[in-house]
């Protein structure tokens, strides 16, 4: 037999009151039964985050593109969660050490979140690349930034925001889930 008892808590009630801005004032306590219930969560729908995350951050017609070659150039200034995607090229016919880095800047110092370095061999004329791909979270006043310190090295970075700085989703330009 089902029994249905009181349940006396202020923080679920809040909670309640929150997350159901229609049912402020309902006036009684919240209950709970001893009876199993099935739940369907549809949260995901009614977000309208249905999208699988590979989809959702598909490159774009906003995708942004940047090379550098022995020099620092700022990517992106605008907060929230960006999509990276750097690959880095060396041409081994110099000597000495060949680096490219991306870093986050907040105005007062840098941390580098992608380095990479070769030894350059005069024996020899070789090239190589590398590429990888990763997230970064920028606040207000932070910049992504990218350096390569020869000509010798080239990095070309490409870059789309697939969130806001609150996490709401980015969907691809043009595309509104059913």
């Amino acid at each position: 037999m089902a029994e249905i008892v009181p349940v006396v808590s202020e923080a679920l009630e809040a909670q309640v009151r929150n997350l159901l801005p229609s049912q402020r004032g309902f006036g009684e306590d919240l209950q709970a039964s001893n009876v199993i219930l099935p739940i369907i969560d549809l949260t995901g729908a009614a977000e309208g985050s249905t999208t699988p995350a590979f989809l959702q951050t598909a490159w774009d017609f906003s995708t942004g593109h940047t090379s550098i070659s022995n020099g620092t150039s700022t990517l992106i200034t605008t907060t929230g969660f960006w999509k990276v995607d750097a690959a880095v090229s060396f041409n081994f016919s110099a000597s000495g050490t060949q680096s490219a880095s991306i870093q986050l800047d907040d105005g007062l110092s840098t941390k580098v979140i992608y380095e990479i370095n070769a030894q350059g061999n005069t024996s020899a004329s070789t090239h190589a690349v590398n590429q990888d791909q990763f997230y970064v979270f920028l606040r207000a006043g932070d910049s992504l930034t990218a350096t390569t310190g020869s000509n010798d090295v080239k990095l070309d970075v490409v870059y789309r925001q697939v969130a806001t700085v609150n996490g709401t989703l980015v969907n691809p330009l043009g595309f509104t889930p059913q």
